[in-house]
């Protein structure tokens, strides 16, 4: 893909809240560019192997902020991120140039950034595949206060400041055109699907589950938004009411809500039966989706399509949810469903699949099915180059914003 001046496109793109190296979207993202011909910088937080981990991706990392779970510990962080974004954006520009500038949500902070270079005639792509304001009140509380219409007018302004929203599901494409204003044409489903080479279940390794016949498995960041307390509470429902004392639960990842999970566990009396195996590289994340017997999926938000899930579904391991939007339009009959936030009923189908597993063999066959028919990278890969190709393509006299709106041409793509 080349640019209107006839030289490779050059893309550069911001991400806040994880360095690339631990950002699966992102390696995606930027790696389908690179193997399009485009050249790609990025700018995250300071990571191990960052600059190994996507060949042909240039990366400007910055030491990462200080984390916390005040309130007073995101406003720091964000004002560094913001800084030390500001200043590596203004030197790739002076000294290599971009053509495309893209930015990510969560946090709604790279406007700041981004506005500037789009009066400089720069192309403006945002990824949109979290809610701010949801996150907020998901750990502070607080719906209709003044931070949180804060992060609704900063989420506004995020959105309005892009020639291109990228979301990850139908909910977010609401939320981008009923608060942010956006029209349709300029928004893009681009789900987050796992690669081609990811797909199918790998050899058991049975040492991995441990003491235990059967296994369940939770994968991904664990913050208070994740609802993995729901799950811990299921197991504990299993164990201690439905007397399953034959099954474990592993929990694979790390985040600030990780000491709640831990000493929930000590409270419930699960700790014969979960174990918290901390961060996972790919291949040992797949190791134990691949020899498990059930996925666990807490969220209860209508909003998320969750990456575990379709993790879960590309291995062909069946799992138990809640019954939210996005997570059922995503997984249809490769997972099952309890009423929102009701553990004990998760605990109950938990229970009867362990005992069903032609139930499970078919349901596993029908996630992997939706990954390499719909939702895998190479289907979401091309609706984003294409994205892209539109993008650059055009003359940013026949669209752009007028009057503070966004009113480019184009289409919506759904999977």
């Amino acid at each position: 893909m080349r640019s209107r001046a006839g030289r490779p496109t050059r893309v550069l793109m911001l991400v806040e809240n994880v360095p690339i190296v631990r950002d699966h979207r992102l390696r995606k993202l930027a790696g389908t560019l690179v193997e399009n011909g485009l050249r790609v910088t990025v700018i995250c937080p300071r990571g191990a192997g960052n600059d190994s981990c996507v060949p042909g991706v240039r990366v400007l990392d910055y030491p990462a902020p200080r984390e916390g779970g005040r309130k007073i510990d995101f406003m720091i962080e964000y004002a560094w991120s913001i800084l030390a974004a500001a200043v590596l954006t203004l030197r790739v520009f002076v000294t290599a140039g971009f053509d495309v500038l893209q930015i990510s949500s969560t946090p709604d902070i790279y406007f700041t950034v981004a506005w500037p270079f789009r009066l400089l005639r720069r192309r403006i792509v945002l990824d949109f595949k979290d809610v701010s304001p949801e996150m907020y009140v998901a750990r502070f509380g607080g719906a209709g206060g003044t931070m949180h219409r804060l992060l609704l007018m900063m989420e506004r302004a995020n959105l309005r400041c892009a020639h291109r929203v990228l979301v990850v599901n139908e909910s977010l494409r609401d939320i981008a055109r009923d608060r942010g204003g956006v029209p349709d044409q300029a928004i893009t489903i681009v789900g987050n699907g796992p690669l081609p080479a990811r797909l199918g279940r790998r050899p058991e390794r049975p040492e991995l589950r441990g003491r235990h016949q059967k296994l369940c498995v939770w994968v991904g960041m664990i913050g208070p938004q994740d609802r993995l307390d729901l799950a811990i509470r299921a197991f504990g429902h299993l164990v201690h009411d439905l007397g399953r004392t034959d099954c474990g639960f592993t929990v694979l990842g790390v985040g600030d809500a990780l000491p709640d999970a831990e000493r929930l566990v000590r409270e419930l009396d699960l700790e014969k039966w979960v174990d918290f195996f901390g961060w996972a590289v790919e291949d040992q994340v797949f190791d134990h989706l691949s020899t498990a017997d059930l996925g666990l999926e807490p969220d209860v938000e209508d909003f998320v399509s969750p990456v575990k899930a379709m993790e879960f579904m590309s291995v062909g391991l069946p799992f138990v949810a809640f019954d939210v939007r996005e997570t059922r339009a995503m997984a249809r009959g490769a997972a099952v469903y309890a009423p929102r936030g009701d553990a004990e009923a998760m605990a109950k189908l938990v229970d009867g699949l362990l005992d069903d597993p032609e139930r499970r063999s078919a349901m596993g066959r029908e996630g992997e099915a939706r990954v390499r028919d719909e939702l895998g990278w190479d289907h979401q890969g091309a609706r984003y180059v294409r994205v892209l190709r539109d993008l650059t393509e055009r003359d940013l006299t026949d669209g752009g914003l007028t009057d503070g709106g966004l009113t480019e041409r184009g289409r919506m793509e759904r999977p």
